[in-house]
């Protein structure tokens, strides 16, 4: 081995990423992953299908105050635990080592059902799309794993590559959707312009629980800030008001645009519109952009889906680094590479996890839109909210052992707050779930069957698998379990 090559063996070990990124591209970044197109046209049009109709735009409004009561107490941790590990790293300091291996793999469980449920997604738009334009008709899976493919090259590379290629998309794709609004309200829409989904009669019509399921995963993503804590300039100021931002800019412009939507075919008429969920964003371009602003957001809305899947798959690569650091996956996946500094072989791993799984769905044949994408997402969405309130009862012990920040309402009141929200949410969600994945009687009534079983059974099987692992790594590799100390628990 030459001098050269034993000195890129060596820089390709090393456990730390690196890079200089600032509050504008980490909130690009997680933004991205938001996905602002993919939520304005696929999930906005489902929350209001099968969620509470015209009322669908509230339930964002009311999740960017229950998550940005959570992002304060959040946002006090970033300053306190200055590791990159996020959920996993949080919930150990406070709860205690096993509670954070259970919060890891809770983690991993919810960005990797939010990715692939996007992949199945994408794959839909690309099979419809093509063939619409003339193409062959192509299984939507097989444009999935090309998706996947590109996606796994990028991850692979350095960091700076991925945050330019989001901020070039989020932008064009956010001036579309404002484009979009003010056309409506040029307009005046059908029915004139007006706060009918603000009023409680609409807000609570309908399954208001898969609403919600909808309008809070559209904010996965925002809490991944401190996962880019050792790529940021300065993370003890870049990643709380990275976090601030993200969940701001989400809350204001998801309500903004559902509005807008819901105008544009008047609260009325919005039911019979999203009849065809799919397509309702791209009629609604039509009818107010014309011909031209229709191609435009086509075009957008398949670069926002990879957008959101490149933003995921680099949060994944980064959480399995931690988790690699802290000795419970391979010490193989902490490795950086020489060049791009990245986590390239996490990407790797991350890249044939999504390709399995995506392989699986097209063999057990199910649907891109309603069952992949509609199904997993409400999965990530669950965990998700148990996570949050898992972190935010972490926070609270952490500081009250530690005292290390005094300040009330940053470390007890928004997280208990946060918490409570967090709680409900969860609830409410549990008892839509069957709803949202079909499971219902002849009155429409939810019923538990198996498929809902099987679905909300993985957010209580992945932490139980962290619980495990804990008690195994303790008993039979104590070096390990100290290790995890360091890492996790302090």
């Amino acid at each position: 081995m030459t001098q050269l090559e034993s000195q890129g063996v060596a820089a390709s070990a090393k456990r730390t990423l690196q890079g200089s990124l600032g509050v504008t591209a980490i909130v690009f970044m997680v933004v991205a992953a938001a996905s602002p197109l993919t939520v304005v046209g696929g999930a906005a049009p489902l929350g209001i299908l099968i969620g509470n109709g015209a009322g669908f735009p509230t339930l964002y409004a009311v999740s960017a105050v229950v998550l940005l009561l959570f992002a304060v107490g959040l946002a006090a941790m970033t300053r306190h635990v200055p590791r990159p590990g996020a959920f996993f790293t949080y919930i150990g300091y406070g709860l205690g080592r096993p509670s954070g291996l259970a919060a890891a793999w809770t983690a991993m469980l919810t960005y990797t059902t939010i990715q692939v449920s996007v992949y199945g997604y994408i794959g839909y738009l690309l099979s419809i799309t093509v063939e619409s334009l003339g193409g062959p008709a192509v299984a939507w899976w097989l444009y999935a794993l090309l998706t996947v493919g590109l996606v796994g090259i990028l991850g692979y590379r350095h960091i700076d590559l991925s945050s330019k290629v989001l901020g070039v998309l989020l932008v064009a794709e956010v001036a579309i959707v404002l484009a979009l609004v003010a056309a409506v309200v040029v307009d005046g829409g059908p029915e004139g312009l007006s706060a009918a989904p603000f009023e409680p009669t609409n807000v609570f019509s309908g399954s208001p629980g898969v609403g919600l399921m909808f309008a809070i995963a559209a904010f996965i993503g925002f809490e991944a800030t401190a996962i880019f804590r050792d790529e940021a300039r300065d993370p003890d100021r870049t990643i709380p008001r990275a976090t601030y931002g993200a969940v701001i800019g989400i809350g204001i412009f998801y309500t903004l645009a559902s509005w807008g939507l819901v105008m544009a075919w008047g609260p009325g008429g919005i039911m019979e519109a999203a009849a065809d969920p799919g397509t309702l964003m791209l009629r609604t371009v039509a009818l107010y952009l014309g011909t031209v602003g229709e191609i435009v957001v086509n075009v957008l809305l398949l670069t926002s889906m990879f957008a959101c899947v490149l933003s995921f798959h680099n949060v994944l690569t980064r959480y399995q680094h931690a988790m690699a650091g802290a000795g419970v996956l391979p010490d193989r996946v902490g490795a950086v590479h020489a060049r791009h500094l990245s986590p390239h072989v996490s990407s790797i791993v991350q890249t044939a996890t999504a390709g399995v799984l995506t392989v699986v769905f097209a063999v057990l044949n199910l649907d891109p839109l309603l069952q992949v994408f509609t199904w997993f997402a409400g999965v990530a969405t669950l965990a998700i909210a148990v996570l949050m309130a898992a972190t935010s009862v972490a926070v609270i012990l952490y500081f009250a052992r530690t005292r290390a920040d005094r300040r009330v309402w940053n470390t007890v009141v928004a997280p208990a707050l946060g918490f409570l929200g967090l709680l409900a949410s969860a609830v409410i969600i549990v008892v839509y779930f069957p709803i949202m994945v079909g499971d219902v009687d002849g009155d429409g009534a939810p019923v538990f069957g198996a498929v809902t079983w099987s679905l909300l059974g993985l957010v209580v099987v992945f932490p139980l698998l962290g619980y495990a692992q804990a008690a195994w790594i303790r008993r039979r590799r104590p070096a390990a379990y100290a290790k995890l100390t360091d890492t996790i628990a302090g």
